[in-house]
């Protein structure tokens, strides 16, 4: 069983790798230049965030355990809220950590990525208007990558179709919608749990003393 379901999922992989590089066949010259220059302005913006994101992922775990070990001590209603509130935070903090560990991922090999896109260019009913979007990301940068991404996708017509499409490309699939627009709310709100777990921590330590004095 354990070897048919191997060989079932190798399948499916060289399926896939058959379909990109098929697409990858109709791709113009003019799409292929405008997606390598892409593919390079967003490897480097990521490989830039590699710290500063593992900055945001660890600072706020020591501050969710305290929560989490504070609320376990507690009683009734308060043992309860404080359980709830760290398994949110904690949830956040796991979002982050999986699709940071993603996109990291998706530059590890800047030619396949840069092939997707010029795949992800060319399934679009308006290769004109997709290739023009991603024209505007030069300059795009750090943190400033996927809001500049959200916005530049914002003024393109998506269809279904084309949506459903770019799922199938591993790589490019990242930043593009819907999930660019999913990895900057999660980032926004893993900023958000820096400041809010050393708070939350704070107040469930003084809950505990309370409790013991």
């Amino acid at each position: 069983m354990g070897d048919m379901r191997w060989r079932r999922t190798k399948s499916f992989g060289s399926d896939a790798n058959q379909a990109v590089g098929n697409w990858a066949n109709t791709v113009d010259d003019q799409t292929g230049q405008v997606a390598e220059r892409a593919a390079r302005v967003i490897t480097v913006a990521v490989q830039v965030l590699w710290i500063p994101t593992a900055i945001v992922l660890w600072i706020p775990v020591p501050f969710i355990a305290v929560v989490v070990l504070f609320s376990l001590n507690a009683d009734g209603g308060g043992r309860v809220i404080g359980l709830v509130i760290g398994l949110v935070m904690a949830s956040i903090s796991c979002a982050f950590a999986g699709r940071r560990h993603r996109i990291l991922q998706a530059v590890e090999e800047p030619d396949r990525l840069a092939t997707e896109l010029g795949i992800m260019i060319s399934l679009s009913d308006k290769v004109g208007e997709t290739r023009g979007a991603l024209t505007q990301l030069a300059g795009g940068g750090g943190w400033r990558l996927f809001s500049r991404l959200q916005a530049v996708w914002s003024g393109t017509k998506m269809t279904s179709r084309w949506i459903e499409g770019i799922g199938d490309l591993p790589r490019a699939r990242y930043f593009a919608p819907p999930k660019i627009g999913t990895t900057v709310s999660v980032t926004v709100a893993a900023l958000w749990l820096m400041p809010v777990s050393i708070v939350v921590a704070l107040f469930s330590a003084i809950g505990s003393l309370a409790a013991v004095l």
